[in-house]
Parts: C-alpha cells; structure tokens; sequence
C-alpha cells in the first residue's frame, strides 16, 4: 500500500474484454455489456453485438478516488430488446496492487446469482499516483542538501577580472612600455660618418718597412767652414741599411 492518501486522486479503468461467459440465449448469439461501479460513481461499455461468450469492448472509464474504498464492482449483462436484460454474473475488483504499484492487468472471475462459475473479464486499472513522492517535511517544503554535500555560497567573491585580456584575433598588451626602445641589433659602435665608412686611426701611423721617405729639402751649397751645419744625409732606404 501506499504510505499517503488517495482521496481525490485519479483512477483510470479500461474494461477490455470477457471469457467464457454463460450463455444466456438458446437460439441466437448473445450481446453482453459490462457495467463498472465504484462508489455512487456507475459506468456502462457499449454492448457487443453478437458477442456470445467472449466479447471484446476496450472502453476507458476514470474515477476519483475515495479514501477506504479500495475495490470495484463488475456486472455483465446480456441485452435484449423485448423484454428486460439478462444478468450473467458479477464480481469485485481489488485495487491494492494497482494503488501500491501503479498498473494492473488481470482477470477477475465472474458468478451467477446461484454462485456458480459464469465466465471472467479482464480489466487494465492504471493509477497514475502511485510513485507520487511523500512532501518533504519544511517551512518551503523544500527537501534539504545530504549531510556533507556542498553547499554555493551566497557571498561567494565573482571570478577575477583580467584588465588586459586578449580580444578576439589581438594578443594581449601589456601596461608597461618597453624599456629601452629598440632601434636595432647590434648597436653601432662608431658614431654617424657620411662616408659610411670608420675614421682612419690617429695619430697617423708610420709608414710601412721599406717604404722610401719623400725627398728631403734641398739646402743652397755652403762654402767651408761656413757657419751653417751641413746639410742632412741623402735620404736613402728606411732604415738604413747595416
């Protein structure tokens, strides 16, 4: 059974068909209907014409649900049309699986009013209730988090904030200038010449071994013993030779 109530909840009933019925005419074939009564609530299924002993109907009937009431009672007649109809049998219905576990299809014997066996019919009782969950016991009726299980906190600090991310196809910049500017590698050691080439070295080097001096000075001849000193040497190789 289930563990709440059932008042006022729905029941769907759906008379499917009868077996082995007894037969009521002895010349023609008969034509049953089943009726359905749960409460003051009475249903009726169309009647099967020529049905005889195993008419089929597959008629839906929904209740509600009265709490303490918990079965059905099934009558199936045979319709006439000049005098009154005939009773076949009845029988009753438990709805205590179709409650506790939401579906039921079986079939439920039927008896005559001596008592005696008069056929069987079949009936699908849906109860769509049935793994309704018990309300949670709250203020909100709200079920509270497991022990243990982690809890978003309502003063949680929002995801940092990068100033300088990238955008969609730009890399990111960054916030401090490069430092020093770059205006190439490497740095010229030599400063702006319009020749384009390095300065000669200073102070002029001397010239290179072997090679002759430019011709000294002449001096006017003197006479001997004159007071100028004689002249220099007659240039020759540098240097001189051993």
């Amino acid at each position: 059974m289930a563990a709440y109530g059932i008042q006022g909840n729905l029941l769907e009933v759906t008379v499917v068909s009868c077996n082995k019925l007894k037969d009521t005419e002895w010349i023609s074939r008969q034509d049953p209907y089943v009726c359905v009564e749960y409460g003051s609530n009475k249903s009726r299924t169309r009647t099967c014409t020529d049905g005889g002993k195993n008419p089929t109907f597959q008629e839906k009937f929904v209740y509600t649900l009265i709490e303490g009431l918990r079965e059905l009672n099934v009558y199936v007649y045979n319709s006439n049309t000049l005098k009154h109809d005939d009773f076949i049998g009845s029988g009753k219905v438990q709805l205590a699986k179709a409650i506790s576990q939401g579906f039921d299809d079986s079939t439920w014997p039927l008896q005559s009013k001596s008592g005696r066996h008069a056929g069987e019919v079949r009936l699908i009782v849906h109860y769509t209730s049935a793994n309704k969950p018990t309300k949670p016991s709250g203020s909100h009726g709200t079920a509270a988090p497991p022990y243990g299980a982690p809890q978003a906190s309502l003063y949680s600090a929002p995801p940092p904030q990068y100033p300088y991310a990238p955008s969609a196809g730009y890399p990111a910049q960054s916030p401090y200038p490069s430092y020093p500017p770059n205006t190439g590698y490497p740095p010229s050691s030599y400063p702006p010449n319009s020749s384009g080439y390095p300065p000669s070295p200073y102070p002029p080097q001397a010239a290179p071994y072997g090679q002759p001096y430019p011709p000294a000075p002449a001096y006017p001849p003197q006479p001997y013993g004159s007071q100028y000193p004689p002249g220099p040497p007659h240039p020759g190789t540098y240097p001189p030779p051993y």
